[in-house]
């Protein structure tokens, strides 16, 4: 027998005053109160790429060293039970940028598929509110993107990489500004059996290293907020920690640092030495970021928000349970367990979060797009997936979803959706449907879906009905 909705609600523990006034299929739009500064802040979105969510020693972490990063979660919040927009990195950058999940995004895999150049983004929406717009670090929306491609979607700066292959080699031979190659000072081997048919002179190691892009990009993003004189959105995607997957081919690791730093002398595997190395390399740089911002003036005035696009990878030499780098959670990268979509996330703003605070709120990658566009006052656009979580930063009552749904096409179509503190997934469409309970198991070992039909009934229709097909994007 089929539940009422208010009875299928009242049986996950989620009542009619945790939703308001949702509607069925999940809340889409503005909230009804506004939380906005009437101040414009400024806003950094930090992001780091493969970082698991046991990665910090804020979210758990005992041998990787991250003091800013643990600064900055004690001075801001933690938010818990935050995902990312997919399980690799182009589909999860395209629902940060476009606030919809990946049924309904353009860019669904790590394929040669492109974000469309009309598509409403978090740029182009906080550009039209009067913000200054800057990208440092990995573009990867697809490829392949024309040079203009980051300016195109909305950001008035780009300096960086524009293709995800490229972004594996930590020391290449040129990078992308406004457009144009900026050659470095690195020089690069390319593998005789390339990476990617096409891709010859993006992919290799580098044999002389001079530039390691990731300090590029820090000195860049200084620069960026130093010459700003109006509201400003810094959107910072990060390399680290992710492997360089070509070094295997010249038989190295790829795990590429300028050097081990304090873990030098551990003893560990080379490529574990280096991923601490990078984590902490990472570390050290936000650190510098919050240091400008507080000789500038301008910390009080600057919302800074820190994630990752997916959870670990088992690239480069390393292995995930070295570190116990997915925390309490099972699965990793290119999986839907919430391993490989949890992500530790932090939110600074002094004086608008409370420090020390920790948000159980559950969002994702699609919730930026509508906070950012509250916060700047500016006009959420019709058809995203997203919510504004800006009451939940804030301490405000904060509307909730009735469902967070994920697919992936890597292989075999996955399927996942989260129903308050029910996780169903589906690992192919012919395959049985799991389903876990979070609050009491988080690391989804007990797989209880015999005992429960009708919410198995209830993530199949939504596997059926949440997602709009498209001839690159087939269930299969």
């Amino acid at each position: 027998m089929r539940l009422h909705r208010r009875d299928f609600l009242k049986k996950m523990g989620i009542t009619a005053a945790t939703f308001g006034a949702l509607p069925v299929v999940g809340y889409s739009g503005p909230t009804a109160r506004s939380h906005s500064n009437p101040q414009k802040p400024n806003i950094i979105f930090i992001l780091a790429d493969d970082l698991g969510y046991g990665d910090l020693g804020c979210f758990g972490q005992k041998q990787i060293k991250t003091p800013n990063l643990d600064k900055m979660a004690a001075e801001g919040m933690k938010l818990t039970q935050h995902y990312a927009g997919s399980t690799v990195c182009a589909p999860s950058r395209c629902c940060l940028m476009t606030g919809k999940h990946t049924g309904h995004c353009t860019v669904r895999g790590n394929v040669d598929f492109l974000i469309k150049p009309d598509e409403m983004t978090v740029a182009k929406i906080l550009r039209q509110a009067g913000y200054s717009t800057g990208c440092i670090g990995k573009w990867g929306i697809g490829h392949p993107s024309p040079p203009n491609g980051p300016r195109n979607n909305g950001f008035d700066f780009f300096f960086g990489y524009l293709s995800m292959w490229h972004a594996h080699n930590y020391y290449p031979d040129f990078l992308w500004k406004n457009g144009e190659k900026i050659p470095l000072r690195n020089v690069v081997r390319h593998p005789e059996k390339h990476y990617k048919k096409g891709q010859e002179d993006l992919v290799g190691l580098a044999s002389k290293k001079v530039d390691y892009s990731h300090d590029l990009f820090t000195d860049e993003a200084l620069a960026f907020i130093e010459r700003q004189r109006r509201p400003f959105f810094l959107f910072l995607p990060y390399t680290i920690p992710h492997a360089n997957n070509e070094a295997k081919q010249f038989g190295e690791h790829g795990m590429e640092v300028p050097d081990y730093g304090i873990y030098k002398d551990r003893d560990w595997p080379e490529p574990e030495k280096g991923k601490a190395a990078m984590i902490s390399r990472l570390d050290r740089d936000i650190g510098r970021i919050f240091a400008k911002l507080k000789a500038l003036g301008i910390d009080e005035q600057t919302l800074v928000i820190f994630s990752s696009d997916n959870g670990p990878h088992k690239e480069g030499g390393v292995q995930p349970d070295f570190f116990d780098s997915n925390g309490p959670l099972k699965g990793t990268k290119r999986d839907l367990y919430e391993g490989g979509i949890r992500v530790p996330t932090i939110a600074r703003w002094p004086g608008k979060i409370k420090a020390g605070t920790r948000c159980e709120h559950i969002s994702a990658f699609w919730d930026i797009l509508p906070t950012f566009a509250e916060l700047a006052g500016a006009p959420v656009p019709e058809g995203i997936d997203g919510i504004s979580m800006a009451p939940a930063l804030m301490g405000q009552p904060q509307r909730q979803y009735e469902y967070l749904y994920w697919e992936f096409h890597e292989g075999r179509s996955q399927q996942t959706v989260r129903i308050g503190d029910w996780k169903a997934l589906r690992r192919a469409p012919s395959r049985p449907i799991e389903l876990y309970h979070l609050e009491s198991d988080i690391g989804e070992q007990n797989n209880v879906a015999d005992a429960h039909p009708d919410i198995v009934a209830r993530a199949k229709e939504i596997f059926s009905t949440i997602r709009t097909d498209a001839d690159l994007w087939p269930l299969k």
